[in-house]
Order: structure tokens, then sequence, then C-alpha cells
């Protein structure tokens, strides 16, 4: 495919409330933020609430060129957000709101014509910590393609999870991105057991009949486990301002690449590389309009899409 790609963000919409200000997120969102960057046509399904940060996050989202056509209105329940602290090395905490309008995601006749259409969908567990959104969730994943990338990020947040949600979403999924302390995590709750992170993601793509695991290990690169091949990347030494949105940009670098019929070593290298740049800057979603991101981007991408 070199053809834009329909890549979904399924899941939460929110606002992080980083020490610096207010920016828009949710893992979703800045997957589809980057997918559009590199130029695919990223399409952000989820649900903000008829209040001011509702009408900021879609102002926002509109400003930076996202399809809003699958964003639902929620007239009961407030938009998202999450407070973030930002420790000495750069890491996130997250304390995130609950009884958000996302964790209220409708199956919609908008939605039950996007499923079908999209080439990747990207959802994690923290969408599915409600039954009625994790339903709705599980409907988009079965009304998806065969042939679809379904990529589940895992994203473990404060307890909203559970071994029940883990299970449903690897079954769903046919690749899988998850950092070495959560692979850790997601073995005990899935009853398996290994030793080191291929092992543990090998043991992950039997169970589970996957196509990729790709394991992050934040400064210390990724490994991508596929059946035919291990390919290791040692990461980029960067002065880490905050780490929000780089496994997402990670994610959406994946899809962009994975969906073309790259290498591993080329998918490994080049998410590598955008993950690092965005761990420089504040916030999910940076400006991308510099020459010099520029032309990372379009070393990276090519085709500038919109859904």
């Amino acid at each position: 495919m070199m053809k834009p790609a329909l890549m979904v963000g399924l899941g939460e919409v929110l606002w992080d409330l980083l020490p610096s200000g207010k920016i828009m997120g949710g893992a979703p969102a800045n997957f589809a933020y980057m997918a559009n960057a590199l130029g695919d046509r990223g399409v952000i399904a989820s649900r903000i609430g008829s209040d001011p940060l509702g009408e900021e996050a879609y102002a926002a989202m509109a400003e930076f060129g996202l399809n809003t056509q699958y964003l639902q209105r929620d007239q009961a329940h407030e938009t998202g957000f999450a407070k973030v602290a930002i420790d000495e090395a750069g890491q996130p905490q997250f304390t995130i709101k609950e009884h958000a309008s996302w964790d209220f995601l409708e199956w919609t006749p908008e939605w039950e014509e996007l499923a079908p259409r999209a080439d990747v969908v990207c959802f994690g567990s923290l969408a599915q910590r409600s039954p009625v959104s994790a339903a709705t969730v599980e409907r988009f994943l079965r009304n998806s393609r065969s042939d679809a990338i379904r990529i589940f990020d895992v994203n473990l947040r404060q307890s909203y999870y559970t071994s029940e949600v883990l299970k449903r979403s690897l079954y769903y999924a046919n690749v899988v991105k998850l950092t070495d302390q959560e692979l850790v995590r997601v073995m005990a709750l899935t009853g398996l057991e290994a030793s080191g992170d291929e092992q543990r993601a090998r043991r992950l793509l039997d169970e589970f009949d996957l196509r990729l695991v790709c394991v992050t290990r934040g400064s210390r690169g990724s490994v991508l486990v596929s059946r035919e091949e291990t390919v290791e990347h040692p990461g980029f030494t960067v002065r880490v301002v905050d780490a929000v949105g780089a496994g997402d940009a990670f994610a959406a670098c994946l899809a962009h690449h994975l969906v073309r019929g790259r290498s591993l070593a080329e998918i490994n290298e080049f998410a590598n590389r955008l993950a690092s740049w965005v761990a420089t800057q504040v916030g999910a979603t940076p400006p991308l309009d510099s020459p010099d991101v520029k032309s990372m981007i379009t070393g990276i991408g090519s085709e500038k899409g919109t859904a």
C-alpha cells in the first residue's frame, strides 16, 4: 500500500493537564495526530462532553487537521482529563478523571460504516475500563476487516484494567505494543510464563495467534518479535523533556510502515527515531512545522491525506 492508509484511533480523548499547561491527549487522539503527520488519514473515534473542555477539544482537533466526523458528543458526562506529573527522568504519572464522556462510547451508524473501512485500528485497555465502552470497542473490532491491522496498545494506567480485558483485547488484536514493564504484568495476568522480553513476546504470539509483538524499553529502544524474526534497536540518546505521547508516536509509525510491508528493521529504526523526537518536546502533539521536523517526517512518511 502506497496510498494514505485510513488509521483509526479508537477510545479515549482527554486533556493532559501538564505542569506547563493543558494539552489535548489520549492515546487514540495522539495516534491519529501522528498518523496524519506521517501522511496517512488519522481518524479519532471517541466521545467528548458538551462542555467547554469538549468545545476546546473539538476546536483543537479541527486545527490539527483531524477528521472529527466520528467524534461523539455526550450531553450527560464531562470531557475527560488527566493530571500529569513529570518525574526527573521525564516520565509521566497520570491521575485520570473517572466517569468521563469516553467511558460511554456508543455504537452508531457512523461507526458501523467506519469500522470495515479502516486499514488500521489502534485501541488500548484504558478505554475499556467501563463496561459500556468495552462492549463498543469489542463491537468495532468485530466489524473491522479480517485483513486490517488491529494494534492493541496496552497502556496500563492506575488500576483501570483486568485480566479479562487484556485477554479479550489480545484475542481481537493481531499486533500488540507494550512496554517491558507492561509485558511482565500482562504475562502474570494472562497466566503465561517465560523469562526475558523475547521469550515472553513469543509466548504471547503463540497463545493469541498474533502477527507481531512490539516491546518498548524507553531510552533502551525496543524489540520487535514476529514468528519469523526478532529485531532489536538500542534507541537514541536524547534530552527528554517529557515522554508523554512518545509511545503513541511509536505506534503510529509502526502502523504506517507495517501496512506498507516494510521490514522490521526499518520499522524499528523509524519508530524509535520519531518517538525519541517526541520525548524532547512538551506534550504528545507537538507542532510539526519546523524545517528540521518536516525533513524528518518526510524521510519517514510520504503521502499526506485527510479522511
